[in-house]
C-alpha cells in the first residue's frame, strides 16, 4: 500500500484493509517496532477487531523480519545507482518489482513453522 507518509493513520487503514480482505480469519500479524505501528489508532483497531492480534518482532534484530530482507533486495534491483528523475517513477519501479519478484524467508521454517501452526489449528 503506498503512502506519501508512515504514521498510525496510515498503519490503521492498512489493518482496516487487512480485515476486510480476510474478512473471516483470525489474524496474526508479525510486525516490527516501528513507531507508526503502535499508539492509540492501532490500539482502537485492535480493540475493535479481536480477531486481529499483532506480535512484535525483537528490538534491533532486523535479521528476524523477512520484510528486512525483501527491502534490502529490492533497493539491491532497483533503487541502488538508480536512474529515476522523479521519485514516483522510483516507487513504481519498486512496487513493480516487489509484485513480480519471490522473496524466499527461511525464518519461518527456523521457528518450526508447522508446529506453531499446529498449536493454532
Amino acid at each position: 500500500m503506498r503512502s506519501q507518509m508512515m504514521n498510525g493513520d496510515v498503519s490503521a487503514l492498512f489493518l482496516l484493509r487487512l480485515l476486510a480482505t480476510y474478512p473471516n480469519q483470525p489474524l496474526l500479524l508479525l510486525w516490527d517496532r516501528a513507531t507508526w505501528h503502535r499508539g492509540k489508532p492501532i490500539q482502537h483497531i485492535l480493540d475493535a477487531h479481536p480477531r486481529l492480534e499483532i506480535l512484535y518482532l525483537p528490538a534491533a534484530a532486523p535479521d528476524l523480519n523477512p520484510q528486512e530482507q525483501v527491502w534490502k533486495a529490492t533497493r539491491q534491483a532497483v533503487s541502488h545507482n538508480h536512474r529515476h528523475a522523479k521519485l514516483d517513477r522510483l516507487a513504481d519501479a519498486f512496487e513493480h518489482h516487489l509484485a513480480l519478484t519471490h522473496f524466499p524467508c527461511s525464518l519461518l521454517d527456523k521457528l518450526a513453522y508447522p508446529l506453531i501452526c499446529a498449536m493454532f489449528t
